[in-house]
C-alpha cells in the first residue's frame, strides 16, 4: 500500500510492480487501476499460474497497464510465451501486453524516439 501513498504523492512517477505483486495481488490490481502511473508487469511466474482475477483485469480495466516479463534465466521467454499463449487473453490485448503497453510506458512508440 506504500505504492499507493508513493503514487498519490508523486502522479506523474512510473512505477512498475513486478512478480505479479505476490502475495498482494488484489492490491496491485486495485493501485494500477487507480493510479495512473501505476503498472504490473508478469516477470516471475509462469502465466499457468496466474489467478483468474489477474487474466480478467488483463482482459479487460488494466489492459493498457499490464507487461510482458519472463525473470530470465529462471523462466525462459520461450516457456513464458508457451504458457501464456493458453490463457484466454483477448486477441486484441495480446499484442498490448506483449510490446505495445512497454513501448508507450517507456517513450519507444513515439515518432520522437524512431
Amino acid at each position: 500500500m506504500y505504492v499507493d501513498d508513493v503514487s498519490a504523492d508523486f502522479p506523474h512517477l512510473k512505477i512498475i510492480l513486478a512478480h505479479p505483486s505476490f502475495p498482494w495481488q488484489e492490491e496491485a490490481l486495485s493501485v494500477a487501476t487507480h493510479k495512473p502511473g501505476v503498472y504490473i508487469d508478469l516477470s516471475g511466474w509462469s502465466p499457468k499460474y496466474f489467478p483468474p482475477l489477474l487474466v480478467q483485469y488483463a482482459n479487460s480495466l488494466l489492459q493498457d497497464k499490464v507487461m510482458f516479463g519472463s525473470d530470465f534465466p529462471l523462466l525462459t521467454p520461450d516457456r513464458w510465451l508457451a504458457d501464456f499463449a493458453k490463457l484466454p487473453i483477448k486477441d486484441e490485448v495480446r499484442p498490448k501486453i506483449l510490446k505495445h503497453n512497454a513501448a508507450r510506458l517507456l517513450g519507444l512508440d513515439s515518432p520522437a524516439s524512431a
